[in-house]
């Protein structure tokens, strides 16, 4: 692979999860920083970015529903929860320097504003950075799937998934130690062996449109740099 960061315009993708740090629910606010700096450091090459962030450090609607909750209902909670986290992480990258602007998919004016295409288009191309909110805006879909969604609606290279470990495994290397690490992936390949990287509606959404999914760990320092840069662990499925 080239060394040559060769992007215009990314969407990365992040876990609510990803927001706790050590703690068992909400945020971290050095977890917060830190990310909030791996970003700008990406947005200093001149790289657009949008974001997709979940909601699961706050509330998980599939797990309300198992309980049951009705499932539409428990979902729009979620949704919701993705608000609350991508308002966390403006107010953090506003505090390192970074412009940014919350969009979501369920209107809410007083907060956000809502996703319109080319306005979150229009705000990259002026060096703003666009978090997404409020997934989809409907129930059923999780915010893989709307990582993907936007990451192809506003005509990005590649999507970025920052997770807990570098890259794709076979199972879960925190718990098999067997666990195979992979460099490069087909689409079909993710589905046929059903690896729990992203969903598959995700995964066949992007298959669909050619966009490449590079899978890293987002606790890594310079992390997010170096795979843009191709440098660096990271996993690329298409």
């Amino acid at each position: 692979m080239s060394s040559d960061c060769n992007y215009k315009r990314v969407m990365l993708k992040l876990s609510g999860e990803a927001l706790m740090g050590n703690d068992d629910f909400g945020y971290d606010l050095k977890v917060l920083e830190r990310i909030s700096k791996e970003i700008k450091s990406v947005h200093d090459l001149g790289i657009e970015i949008c974001m997709v962030v979940g909601g699961g450090n706050i509330y998980r609607g599939a797990t309300a529903a198992k309980a049951g909750m009705e499932r539409s209902s428990a979902d729009y909670m979620g949704m919701l929860a993705t608000v609350m986290n991508a308002l966390s992480l403006q107010n953090m990258m506003e505090k390192n320097g970074i412009e940014t602007r919350v969009l979501s998919a369920i209107p809410m004016n007083t907060v956000c504003e809502p996703f319109i295409r080319r306005r979150a288009i229009r705000h990259m191309e002026r060096g703003r950075i666009v978090i997404c909110a409020g997934g989809t805006g409907n129930p059923f879909f999780t915010t893989d799937s709307a990582a993907a969604l936007r990451a192809i609606e506003l005509n990005c290279d590649a999507l970025f998934k920052g997770t807990q470990v570098d890259g794709i495994y076979s199972s879960d290397p925190k718990s098999d130690e067997n666990a195979k690490r992979y460099d490069n992936l087909s689409y079909k390949t993710v589905l046929e062996k059903d690896l729990k990287v992203m969903d598959g509606a995700a995964i066949v959404l992007a298959r669909e449109n050619n966009l490449p999914i590079l899978v890293f760990s987002i606790h890594t320092e310079n992390g997010f740099k170096n795979v843009v840069c191709n440098k660096g662990d990271f996993t690329i499925v298409k």
